[in-house]
């Protein structure tokens, strides 16, 4: 029980939204061409298939973090001096095994009950993870590969969830995945203040710790404008198919105020304990901007997504109130 109780809290569930609510926009498109006039193949999920989907992918953050908290033991000995696997609560490698059965369980369920083809994005997701750890020192490929990886989860919710047939990917569902890297890079930049010191010390040149905290908190209130720029851009140039309605300029609204404020609190406290409390804040930035761009597809479904991921966000950050865990 005690392996147990360190392995879940390795896991950050206050994270699974990250990975959940990315997938659910693949899933949510899905749904909205197998019930379009214009579906081939694709047929609505069962209940029973979308709850599987949907398990797996938000159990997907806390599985692959203890590969992430394996690779990065030497920074998170500065940063995070409480997480579990650095005080040896945590047995590394039976932490590993355990992580490892899960992935394969996964891989397993993915070809046998749902789609054979969800394998590409699922395998290379796990990939990015492991590849994240060594890109994070180069500058913003930490942030590239990070959002890249977010963004199979989204491929994975669209083709775990039925049938599909070439091209697998359009214009339409590329910009998604461009809005989903863009979002979660974004919400990893800021992170990175809070690792400031321990990345410096384990000499990995993340973006803060080449251009300094001074410099940094600049660029993070002007990139609070990035993911709404880039949905503009893509929007007006037709590369997204879905229209935009009412619900989506409601929560797309309230999605930018929350990008605004994360990065005016970055601005504002890029060192110090108020930089950790502010996660809460980038967390609901990044999550309920993804809960938005459901709204294209289903206007209720997104904004029930985005009101239950701001509150448990919260409610869930609260239980890991200490900064160095």
């Amino acid at each position: 029980m005690t392996f147990i109780k360190a392995y879940v809290k390795s896991m950050r569930l206050y994270y699974a939204f990250v990975t959940g609510i990315a997938g659910w926009i693949g899933m949510a498109f899905y749904e909205y061409i197998a019930e379009s006039p214009f579906q081939s193949v694709e047929l609505v999920p069962t209940t029973e298939k979308k709850a599987v989907v949907l398990v797996m992918l938000f159990l997907s953050w806390g599985v692959n973090q203890i590969i992430n908290d394996y690779l990065g033991l030497k920074e998170d000995k500065v940063n995070a001096p409480h997480r579990p696997m650095v005080t040896g609560e945590l047995n590394p490698q039976k932490a590993l095994v355990l992580t490892g059965i899960l992935l394969i369980i996964t891989l397993v369920i993915t070809y046998i009950f749902l789609e054979p083809i969800a394998l590409i994005p699922a395998i290379l997701g796990i990939f990015l993870n492991v590849l994240y750890e060594y890109a994070k020192g180069h500058g913003i490929w930490g942030n590239i590969v990070f959002g890249l990886m977010i963004s199979t989860c989204t491929a994975y919710g669209f083709l775990a969830a039925g049938p599909t047939q070439s091209p697998y990917f359009t214009y339409s569902r590329v910009s998604v995945l461009i809005l989903v890297a863009v979002m979660n890079g974004l919400m990893t930049f800021y992170t990175y203040f809070k690792d400031y010191e321990g990345d410096k010390a384990a000499g990995k040149r993340t973006i803060i710790v080449r251009f300094g905290i001074d410099k940094s908190r600049y660029l993070a209130a002007i990139s609070a404008l990035l993911p709404a720029g880039i949905f503009w851009l893509l929007y007006y140039n037709d590369f997204i198919e879905a229209r935009v309605n009412s619900m989506f300029l409601i929560l797309a609204g309230l999605t930018f105020f929350l990008e605004l404020w994360t990065g005016y609190l970055y601005f504002k406290n890029p060192r110090g304990e108020r930089t950790y409390y502010s996660l809460v804040a980038n967390f609901r930035a990044c999550i309920c901007g993804q809960a938005t761009l459901i709204a294209l597809f289903n206007t209720e479904l997104a904004m029930l997504l985005f009101l239950v991921s701001y509150m448990f966000v919260g409610f869930l950050f609260d239980l890991h109130t200490d900064p160095k865990s």
